[in-house]
């Protein structure tokens, strides 16, 4: 049985949706946010559906993505979008990064693409840049996460997700995919941008 203190923790604890299909980076989030907030995912609210992802830029993507769920499920949300810049592709993937191989959006085939386009390749500068848009009490804001490092001619580690086996941040000798979540979540583009997001909460 509760006592009044911990009844009161769980009713004044903020509750908000993460609009991701990614199962990875609700994992993260979550991780990082700790038990500060209740953060819900899609299918939490009942929404199965693919949301829209049709702007030019990742500014553009996620707030597209958290206005349409704000907008159909009438909760308070944030959504994110990041994209992988490289230096000797003139900024690609990067708004293309989840679709750099094709629509099935791929990991290991987009990964497999890119290390190909890097063949022989002597400048290996990119950077991750991530965008969060928070949309609560009808109030919209972003949140920016960037960091930069260099693609591997190879991938190193299992952990992680999407480019993170050829992506070795600026100042290691390891890629993201050799860290484990809590190093990485204290150092990476979305980690930066939910840290952001977190204090802004707070703030509250």
């Amino acid at each position: 049985m509760l006592n009044l203190a911990s009844e009161l923790t769980i009713h004044t604890m903020i509750s908000i949706c993460f609009a991701t299909n990614n199962k990875n980076k609700l994992e993260e989030v979550r991780s990082k946010v700790g038990s500060e907030f209740v953060i819900l995912s899609l299918e939490d609210i009942g929404c199965f559906e693919e949301l829209p992802e049709t702007q030019p830029t990742i500014e553009g993507n996620s707030a597209q993505k958290a206005r349409f769920v704000a907008e159909k499920y009438h909760i308070d949300c944030f959504a994110d979008d990041t994209g992988l810049e490289v230096d000797a592709l003139h900024g690609a993937p990067g708004v293309y990064s989840a679709r750099y191989a094709g629509p099935a959006c791929l990991p290991e085939a987009n990964t497999q693409k890119l290390l190909k386009e890097m063949q022989g390749i002597e400048n290996r500068s990119a950077g991750f840049k991530t965008c969060i848009t928070l949309i609560l009490g009808g109030k919209e804001r972003t949140f920016f996460g960037e960091i930069k490092g260099s693609i591997l001619t190879e991938k190193h580690g299992e952990k992680g997700f999407g480019y993170d086996p050829v992506f070795q941040p600026e100042g290691y000798t390891i890629s993201f995919a050799e860290m484990g979540m809590e190093e990485k979540n204290i150092i990476s583009h979305r980690g930066i941008a939910v840290a952001k997001l977190i204090a802004h909460l707070k703030s509250l």
